[in-house]
């Protein structure tokens, strides 16, 4: 049986509309959680506050790169053993978890997929993701059929990378960076991701253009120029990870029993994990903590 004790990781901006309906699913499938409130400017906190959500709140906007790795800090200071990025505005199913948790126990990162059965359709935003898929196999050798895909697993190895990196945000070019430099082992898990229903996303037609300049600038050029993770840096997840590799050969001995249901694999697939009880922690005696590490990154 798999044991492995996941994170779900939902940064929220302005998220007022959903963020109550997200976390309701993700306590229905009985997943811990920490919302990080991205200096909000709606309903956003008093709404997690008063439903007794829990949730860091960060006094500024820092970005979603800066509300991820906030996240990272808090499951590795809390001890899991793998962290899942989800979105705060409904897209993400929180049914599909489990898969992605079962089959990092093989990987290092899993993708939340849309593409692994189905064919990715010809659209402009597809365009971009092509090219991003392109510029990602050509400098790795890997293909990536939804690079773009915003749920992701990371096991404790990459959590320990995301956590305490210096630009290392949740997007396609540290995907290629961390197959290039920390030997990632990738897959992808076939997931069905809704439509945002409420609020509004920050990626129309001029900055999905320019968020796919930048990614592929990055990807094809920035990231030789990127520190090179050296072999103690690359064991620095393995150390802080004690035990993982007992718990993966644990975990492999288990997959034979069956698949975890729901959902069709780009990897092995494995045993549906036993859900953990909602998280407990107090954040806010936490939450000065992570804005000092933060804030230690920012000027550097």
């Amino acid at each position: 049986m798999n044991t492995r004790r996941p994170l779900l990781i939902v940064p929220a901006y302005n998220e007022e509309a959903t963020i109550a309906e997200v976390i309701q699913g993700i306590r229905r499938e009985g997943f811990d959680y920490v919302v990080v409130n991205d200096g909000s400017t709606d309903a956003t906190l008093s709404i997690c506050r008063e439903a007794g959500f829990n949730v860091i709140d960060l006094p500024v906007n820092l970005g979603l790169a800066g509300a991820f790795q906030t996240g990272m800090i808090y499951a590795c200071r809390h001890g899991y053993d793998c962290a899942v990025q989800f979105d705060a505005d409904k897209q993400h199913r929180p049914e599909y978890v489990s898969a992605l948790v079962a089959a990092v126990a093989d990987h290092d990162i899993v993708i939340g997929s849309r593409f692994v059965e189905r064919k990715k359709p010809r659209t402009l935003r597809m365009a971009g993701s092509r090219l991003i898929s392109f510029a990602i196999r050509l400098t790795t050798g890997r293909t990536l059929k939804d690079p773009t895909s915003g749920m992701r697993c990371f096991n404790r190895r990459m959590m320990e990378l995301l956590a305490y990196g210096i630009n290392v945000g949740p997007e396609p070019d540290t995907l290629a960076y961390l197959i290039r430099s920390a030997h990632a082992r990738v897959c992808e898990v076939q997931v069905t991701v809704d439509e945002r229903s409420a609020g509004k996303s920050y990626l129309n037609m001029k900055t999905s253009i320019a968020y796919m300049v930048r990614i592929l600038l990055s990807v094809l050029l920035i990231q030789f120029f990127r520190k090179k993770l050296g072999a103690a840096e690359v064991r620095q997840g393995e150390t802080g990870a004690a035990g993982e590799s007992a718990r993966t050969r644990r975990d492999a001995a288990g997959a034979a029993t069956g698949a975890a249901s729901g959902a069709s694999a780009a990897c092995a697939p494995a045993p549906t994990p036993t859900a953990s009880a909602p998280a407990a922690h107090a954040p806010t005696a936490w939450t000065a903590g992570a804005a000092e590490d933060l804030a230690g990154r920012e000027a550097l």
